[in-house]
């Protein structure tokens, strides 16, 4: 089921980043950063009354000519339309409607997304009140008073931001589909993957265009599968700035990730694996999706008998985090291998969606446990009681210990390789849930 996706958009010196913090980092509970996933914080996976969704930051540009500076806020509002379920128009009482603002407030009108205004720093409401009228002139609804420094009217601003989150009902219908995002940094060939997979099976259903977040759905049909390629390439015109083509391609790919039931990661077989390709990655893995690992332009590498190997050691050390993904040698240009890629993607989407009754899973607990006994700290052992599988998409088990702080990360990875090798699980990343018996 994929979560809504919330983004912040306003002109420089607003408090945006302010805010996307609060939110994500006091208020609400945040996913750990993937060890080994180094990168800016553009986008938490974040909660309000119990509903989830991702939060994306478009802050942070701020060149000095002022021609310059509105344009990037204009680029950041098409980002936010292009990407989002719902923007968060973020604007500051102090400097009250700027030209700017009009301008933002113009682009998001014509988009006809929902948009929740937000007055910043007001941070005595009953002084500041009268001041927070002005904004009415945007034509965007009614202002809301916030202060992100004190943590004032953040929670009525999110009370209408969940108020235009849309039905889950609707997704159920659609479980027979494949949803494929097809991801990855600029220029790796994700157009023309899908292009060349398009070509190979005619048996093109319909084209989904206008989804409004810079990605063409293409559905197609291939062997009675139906899959729906979702498209991230994007970067139709180039930007200005050259940070600003990183950020928007993660925005993108967090966007896209969010829709999939399996992420393919494309990675340019004549640059290797890059800190952008990690960055990436990481997006699937955090959100627990099926991925498989597309090394696209092999066709164009000089081999030997050792070339392969040396490509996959790569991977392993700088994904390490993922080496759960399968790896797949492709050519987009010549079709190579495209067919075992779409039979791999099968595969791991049944992974992600596997179940394992809890009769068999406490079989594979105990015969561990017997192989490698529980760690002890100070006298006090570890013991597992048993463990029960709560749910798929990834799958998450439950473990059921007389005291958590004794399951170190070094035995949980154990448990971790012994179900897979039990039950496979290739493809699809392993969360697990530690409960004491107290609990």
């Amino acid at each position: 089921m994929s979560k809504p996706i919330v983004a912040v958009v306003g002109r420089p010196n607003v408090g945006k980043s302010t805010l996307f913090n609060k939110i994500a980092g006091e208020r609400i509970s945040i996913v750990k950063d993937t060890p080994g996933v180094t990168r800016d914080r553009i986008y938490a996976e974040t909660d309000w009354l119990g509903q989830r969704f991702t939060l994306i930051d478009t802050g942070g540009m701020e060149p000095n000519a002022d021609d310059v500076i509105l344009k990037h806020i204009l680029t950041q509002a098409e980002i936010a339309i292009e990407t989002a379920d719902i923007i968060i128009f973020v604007t500051d009482v102090r400097q009250g409607v700027t030209d700017a603002d009009t301008k933002v407030a113009n682009i998001l009108r014509r988009a006809k997304k929902p948009v929740v205004l937000a007055v910043n720093k007001v941070d005595d409401m009953t002084k500041m009140s009268l001041d927070v009228y002005e904004f009415y002139s945007l034509g965007m609804g009614d202002p809301i008073p916030v202060s992100s420094v004190n943590m004032l009217g953040i929670g009525d601003m999110l009370d209408e931001v969940v108020k235009y989150f849309p039905d889950d009902s609707e997704e159920d219908k659609e479980e027979d589909k494949i949803r494929v995002a097809i991801i990855g940094k600029p220029n790796v060939g994700k157009s023309s993957l899908i292009n060349k997979i398009l070509g190979e099976n005619r048996l093109i259903v319909s084209d989904i265009a206008g989804t409004t977040r810079d990605a063409i759905d293409t559905e197609i049909e291939i062997d009675g599968q139906k899959y729906v390629f979702i498209d991230t390439a994007g970067m139709r015109r180039k930007s200005r700035i050259k940070e600003d083509i990183e950020r928007y391609s993660i925005i993108r790919a967090v966007a896209a990730v969010e829709r999939c039931d399996v992420a393919v990661l494309v990675i340019d077989a004549n640059e290797g694996v890059t800190d952008q390709d990690s960055k990436i990655a990481g997006i699937a893995h955090e959100r627990g999706k099926a991925t498989v690992i597309a090394v696209n332009k092999w066709d164009d590498v000089e081999k030997n008998d050792k070339t392969m190997n040396e490509f996959l050691k790569n991977i392993a050390n700088e994904l390490s985090y993922m080496s759960y993904a399968p790896k797949v040698f492709i050519s987009a240009k010549t079709g190579q291998r495209l067919n075992k890629l779409i039979d791999t993607i099968k595969a791991v989407r049944e992974n992600n969606n596997l179940r394992i009754s809890t009769g068999v899973l406490n079989d594979v607990l105990i015969d561990a446990m017997a192989m490698q006994q529980p760690p002890s700290d100070k006298g006090r052992q570890l013991r597992i009681y048993y463990i029960t599988q709560a749910t798929v998409k990834p799958p998450t088990f439950v473990l059921f210990v007389n005291n958590r702080e004794l399951l170190h990360f070094s035995y949980r990875r154990y448990i971790e390789n012994q179900l897979r090798d039990n039950f496979g699980f290739v493809g699809t990343p392993i969360h697990f849930v530690v409960r004491e018996r107290k609990d």
